[in-house]
């Protein structure tokens, strides 16, 4: 397993579109099979790729004060297997992997680390980290004498997050108050509140080799989940959020706006 802070690489000869997808629990009563289902093969069709981001699986076992593993549609190590099949066909496409609060329940107890199971089956281990994951992204294509005028290269974070609140305005407060500290960052990507959101703040930047000061912006991504409002939710009285469709971040790769992020919803 390698460390978080091994940087993941990929390129690509031209722009890229992402799906950013996290909080699927499968497993649950609550999961929505029938449009996950179509997701992945919607994926399948497309020039696209996925951004795992945790809680892939509900994992809802007996030392969760929080889950009734009765309540459980599948359990957990049948849960695993179906993910691993799910994910085969698009197994090409899957850029990072990070694990969730709810896998990590497993490796917490025994040190079985379900996601990482999942990526060994598929042999992507490689691009697998257990807590945040960083990755650079490089779009078009090297020409002669060009200084590498028609490449972007794309500086990403990744994590499942963390934290609760009810209203969505906690969660991008806490996002982009962590975005902050990333220096360099273009993507921060994120889960957990089964909240969506798209945000886009900036920084300031001092440039003491040039002597300018400037703005430099970044993009936050909340990623949607795959549960049907009910069970948890509605015990706690958590407030019903949009789901089941994920944003898509489209990175640019050549032309004017060499570099460029912009999402779709």
């Amino acid at each position: 397993m390698l460390h978080d802070l091994d940087l993941i690489s990929h390129e690509f000869p031209g722009g890229i579109t992402i799906y950013p997808i996290a909080d699927v629990h499968l497993g649950a009563m609550e999961h929505a099979e029938t449009e996950w289902q179509s997701f992945l093969k919607k994926v399948e069709s497309e020039n696209a790729y996925l951004i795992l981001d945790g809680d892939l699986l509900n994992n809802g076992i007996r030392s969760c004060k929080f889950v009734n593993p009765f309540d459980e549609r599948i359990r957990p190590r049948d849960a695993k297997r179906m993910m691993m099949k799910y994910l085969e066909p698009v197994k090409d496409r899957i850029l990072c992997v990070v694990t969730g609060n709810h896998e990590r329940r497993t490796f917490k107890d025994d040190d079985q680390d379900l996601s990482y199971d999942i990526c060994t089956k598929l042999d992507i281990e490689h691009l697998y980290r257990e807590n945040i994951a960083y990755m650079r992204i490089t779009c078009g294509q090297r020409k002669a004498g060009d200084h590498n005028k028609n490449r972007a290269t794309y500086a990403f974070a990744v994590t499942h997050g963390a934290g609760g609140g009810i209203y969505t305005g906690a969660a991008v407060n806490r996002d982009e108050r962590f975005g902050n500290t990333i220096d360099g960052l273009d993507c921060l990507v994120t889960g957990h509140v089964h909240k969506g959101f798209v945000t886009k703040p900036a920084k300031i930047v001092i440039d003491t080799r040039t002597g300018v000061v400037r703005m430099t912006n970044y993009t936050v991504v909340s990623c949607v989940s795959w549960l049907n409002y009910g069970g948890y939710a509605a015990r706690n009285m958590l407030l019903p959020a949009h789901v089941c469709d994920p944003q898509a971040i489209h990175l640019c790769g050549s032309g004017r706006d060499c570099k460029k992020i912009t999402t779709t919803w």
